[in-house]
């Protein structure tokens, strides 16, 4: 009797369970209708001219931001030309004043060369004269460091752009156009004609 019991109790949970899991599955189906219904309600609801309306102004708004967008774009791509610019016009002002400073230097560098061309060899004088050659290394030594280098035009041809000639004369030993003594020493910075050097030329 007692296992009848438990055989009828057991039957009826597995009932319970299949009852309550259809009817699970028949909620949700109604869900699904109910969702479906309502589409098929909003659907019939919308006019056709509606439904234009709303494609019309969802394209302009995406012309729209596209405009937005280029915008920014092209405004940012012009702010970073203009801080290439502000850098490069700070460099260029720099290099110019930097110039400017340097080619001071070189007149006083010319001094102390041609003091040093009749420099005595011996007597009181001479001391003096190895501590003007001391200061002339030294200068040149900074010169160079700045990036400030020569020309040595001698045995060039003749450039306008980079020399100027104070002499010109017949010689047979040079071709026509070539540089045939440079009478002052001309510098470049860079790529920048710092000083140009006078010279004289072939004829």
């Amino acid at each position: 009797m007692a296992k009848k019991k438990k055989v009828d109790i057991k039957n009826a949970k597995s009932k319970g369970e299949e009852e309550s899991r259809e009817g699970n599955v028949e909620e949700v189906q109604d869900i699904q209708d109910e969702v479906l219904e309502g589409e098929e309600e909003v659907s019939s609801r919308a006019e056709p001219g509606e439904i234009e309306n709303l494609k019309a102004s969802l394209d302009e708004s995406e012309e729209k931001a596209q405009e937005y967008l280029d915008g920014w774009q092209r405004s940012r791509a012009e702010f970073a030309n203009y801080k290439k610019r502000i850098m490069r016009e700070r460099e260029q002002m720099y290099e110019r004043a930097k110039g400017e400073i340097i080619k001071k230097y070189l007149d006083i560098s010319d001094d102390l060369g041609r003091a040093l061309q009749d420099r005595p060899e011996t007597g009181p004088g001479e001391q003096w004269a190895e501590g003007i050659e001391l200061i002339y290394k030294k200068l040149q030594l900074m010169l160079e460091r700045e990036g400030v280098e020569p020309m040595d035009a001698e045995g060039e041809i003749f450039d306008p752009n980079r020399h100027e000639a104070v002499f010109q004369e017949e010689n047979d030993e040079y071709e026509s156009g070539e540089i045939i003594e440079v009478l002052q020493e001309g510098y470049t910075l860079g790529e920048r004609i710092l000083r140009p050097a006078l010279v004289r030329v072939a004829a």
